[in-house]
């Protein structure tokens, strides 16, 4: 995926949209967002009445390693604590903001981004923005998935959470029932002193989180959801540009030797997604799918030996689970609580394909299978527990954790 077919991808959208404001029904008029199937606090505020919107979510967590040959400590955590705070200065301007605690003692502003409302299909989005790839990246409150913890694709791909500073476009063509969004934004930070990415930790490192962030090179994200059949929402994102190097810094344009160095300092990013959530009665089904392929790793992995020890970066990411789950007291008449058995098979390589200079490394290539109990005491309030068994191609036998927690979200 490269930036002109995001751009094309955009401006033919926005044609249909602006298409589309002309065979509007009378009827369809009164439609509005709210149609669609899913949304998270950012969007139900945005949709909701009044000036001023307060929300949030948090998590606490248990999490027990299980080992036969050892024993380990287990961890208990406040994972998260968000405060959501938003204000309508009309029924077209607002301003959204999301403060994240995490662990009890690191403060994260997770979104700051003021909206103007263009036209009924079309809204102009500035500041810090959730990165809108997958599912989790943007609905990461508790309640809104299966699992204590975050599918691990999540952190290894679209490396939730992902926001950074941009603008762009987002809007609903309601009458195809699409839903989209393309910001330009800074890029992911891949040296700054040493390089960021690695073939065991993928992107997560470079992620700039509005904090300071340095950028000389624009990246572009977007995704098209599609929610017109009843239950079903299909989403497709991308996200393409270089990672971001301090050493273009300051650098004059005649230095050749300087800037073929910064040059070997970037990786180009090319990043594809497609999502799937589906109810049927009681059944919920979903998956998602990565693909991430690198431009440049030969240099970068050269460039950012440490003490002799080459990096090893890949040239491309592959990354996919599929779940299914089941609330069992849906036929019960008396309760609107949920319990819900689950499955979800996981499968990640950050190792997919390497250079030339790189071994590929099959302890990047992982198994998970995660199976737990989702019980909503009410649809913002949960108890979570699941066990979670991994296997890298290099081992004989699955590594096992069990792990317990709430979420809530208001």
């Amino acid at each position: 995926m490269n930036l002109r077919f995001l751009l094309l991808t955009f401006i033919l959208f926005i044609s249909i949209a602006l298409q589309a404001q002309n065979v509007v029904t009378p009827g369809e008029e009164a439609q509005n967002t709210s149609d669609q199937p899913y949304q998270n606090s950012a969007e139900a505020m945005l949709n909701a009445n009044g000036k001023l919107g307060i929300g949030g979510y948090g998590e606490v967590h248990f999490n027990q390693p299980l080992n036969k040959d050892q024993r380990d400590l287990g961890t208990v955590d406040v994972h998260r604590l968000v405060m959501f705070l938003g204000y309508n200065f009309s029924k077209n301007t607002s301003f959204v903001s999301e403060i994240e605690f995490e662990h009890a003692k690191e403060l994260w502003v997770e979104q700051a981004f003021l909206q103007h409302k263009l036209s009924k299909h079309i809204n102009f989005r500035a500041g810090l923005m959730l990165v809108p790839m997958g599912i989790v990246n943007e609905y990461h409150e508790p309640t809104t998935f299966n699992g204590v913890e975050r599918p691990t694709i999540d952190s290894r791909f679209a490396i939730s959470t992902w926001r950074e500073i941009g603008a762009g476009f987002s809007g609903n063509i309601l009458p195809a029932s699409l839903k989209y969004q393309l910001y330009v934004m800074n890029g992911l930070n891949g040296y700054d002193t040493k390089g960021t990415f690695t073939g065991a930790a993928g992107l997560r490192e470079g992620r700039q989180k509005g904090a300071k962030a340095y950028t000389h090179s624009p990246s572009l994200s977007g995704k098209i959801e599609y929610y017109g059949v009843k239950s079903l929402n299909v989403g497709v994102s991308v996200y393409s540009g270089q990672s971001q190097s301090r050493l273009f810094n300051k650098l004059h344009n005649d230095s050749t030797n300087l800037i073929n160095r910064a040059d070997s300092s970037i990786v180009g990013i090319s990043m594809f997604g497609a999502d799937a959530r589906y109810k049927l009665g009681g059944l919920e089904l979903r998956g998602q799918f990565y693909y991430t392929s690198f431009a440049n790793t030969l240099e970068y992995n050269k460039f950012t030996t440490v003490n002799g020890k080459r990096n090893d970066l890949g040239q491309s990411m592959i990354g996919y689970y599929v779940e299914a789950g089941y609330n069992v007291l849906r036929h019960c008449n008396k309760t609107t609580q949920e319990l819900i058995p689950f499955v979800r098979y996981e499968f990640y390589n950050t190792h997919n394909s390497v250079d030339e200079a790189t071994v590929q490394n099959i302890a990047y290539e992982n198994v998970m299978i995660t199976t737990g109990l989702t019980f909503k005491l009410h649809k913002n309030a949960v108890i979570k527990t699941d066990l979670q068994f991994t296997k890298s191609a290099n081992a004989t036998e699955y590594s096992k954790v069990i792990n317990a927690g709430i979420g809530v979200m208001f």
